[in-house]
């Protein structure tokens, strides 16, 4: 695993509140309607669905985290997209976390996930083995970044790759999808044609390996809070250079005096009685 990936993790770890493994420890949703509540990384969700664990075109993994809950909406859109995969003669693309049942902060892994607006989608493009679920905990990886982050591995980069990611975010419900910066420069140098779909393909750390579909607030949620707005483009422009900077260019690039650190915002108060109900 890379040293970025494992500090992203350990920061992670670092900044789930002492709550979060109550929240892990529920194991079912609460009944009734589902609605999502709060932000992507401070929220939780009531009347979760359940992500059924295979599906046409999709495969379910790590199912021990029990990270295979969410809104209806978000469990419909990893069904539209398995099937869409299926259609274009793809390999079943393997789905790791979505949400808890009841969402909420996680006690490793991710800082965000909490709402249920949020999906992790493998790059894996391999022919996949019919395993049954308890099989799938140790997937096969495909990194598709070069150690050194510059660039993407053409060993591994496949066109196919580029294709999913332009079908994944070509439903309507899609807010954004978060890949590691260098894949999202290698698709603002490769990709002919119609390329506004690129807008909604956001640069991160991480994310070599899977991409993160984040959904925008359903209509039946008017608590959750959404994100905020994309910029206008296609987003390979001078924003995305800043990505490849070394730590000295980017201080030289900060505002000084520095603006304070902005608290990590905390769970809305509605999520205290999701967490306590039966």
């Amino acid at each position: 695993m890379r040293p970025s990936l494992l500090a992203a993790l350990a920061l992670a770890f670092l900044a789930a509140p002492a709550a979060a493994k109550e929240w892990g420890d529920a194991k079912r949703p609460t009944p009734g309607p589902a609605r999502l509540i709060g932000g992507p990384a401070n929220g939780c969700i009531a009347g979760a669905a359940a992500l059924p664990v295979d599906g046409p075109g999709y495969r379910a993994v790590r199912l021990s985290r029990n990270r295979i809950w969410s809104h209806p909406q978000t469990v419909a859109y990893v069904k539209k997209l398995g099937a869409a995969v299926d259609a274009l003669g793809l390999p079943p693309i393997y789905v790791g976390d979505l949400s808890q049942p009841r969402g909420g902060p996680m006690s490793f892994g991710h800082a965000s996930h909490q709402n249920g607006s949020d999906a992790d989608i493998w790059f894996n493009l391999d022919p996949k083995p019919d395993l049954p679920p308890a099989a799938r905990e140790e997937i096969a990886i495909t990194d598709l970044v070069r150690p050194d982050e510059r660039g993407i591995d053409p060993a591994r980069w496949r066109p196919a790759h580029a294709q999913l990611l332009r079908t994944a975010a070509g439903f309507a419900e899609v807010d954004r999808i978060f890949v590691h910066f260098a894949i999202k420069k290698e698709l603002c140098g490769s990709v002919a044609g119609d390329r506004a779909w690129l807008r909604k393909i956001r640069p991160w750390r991480g994310h070599t390996e899977h991409f993160h579909v984040r959904l925008a607030c359903p209509a039946d949620s008017p608590d959750c809070t959404p994100q905020p707005a994309i910029a206008a483009g296609d987003g390979c422009d001078a924003s995305l250079n800043w990505w490849f900077l070394d730590a000295e260019e980017r201080r030289k690039l900060e505002p000084k005096p520095r603006p304070p650190a902005v608290p990590r915002p905390k769970l809305p108060a509605a999520c205290a009685a999701i967490l306590k109900a039966p």
